[in-house]
């Protein structure tokens, strides 16, 4: 399999117990937190690396609006490369 890198748009937002909770809006349920930003984000990159490994392992693809899309994608984002 040839190595790809996707480029995800991420939600970043400090929580009321000061703690920071980040997700990817285009992949449903891959979600992470941590005490720091970097943490969070750092955590979102393995979230996001074991997601799209699971979801193409069982045959699946990316949804529509992430396939084929170029754009540029104003921080904070994730990279994950396959």
């Amino acid at each position: 399999m040839d190595m790809k890198t996707f480029v995800f748009r991420v939600d970043l937002e400090r929580e009321d117990d000061g703690r920071w909770s980040a997700s990817v809006p285009t992949l449903p349920g891959c979600a992470t937190w941590g005490y720091s930003k970097e943490e969070a984000m750092s955590s979102l990159r393995e979230a996001a690396q074991a997601y799209l490994e699971l979801l193409f392992a069982e045959g699946g693809s990316l949804p529509k609006e992430v396939e084929g899309a170029a754009e540029v994608i104003p921080a904070p984002a994730v990279a994950v490369t396959l």
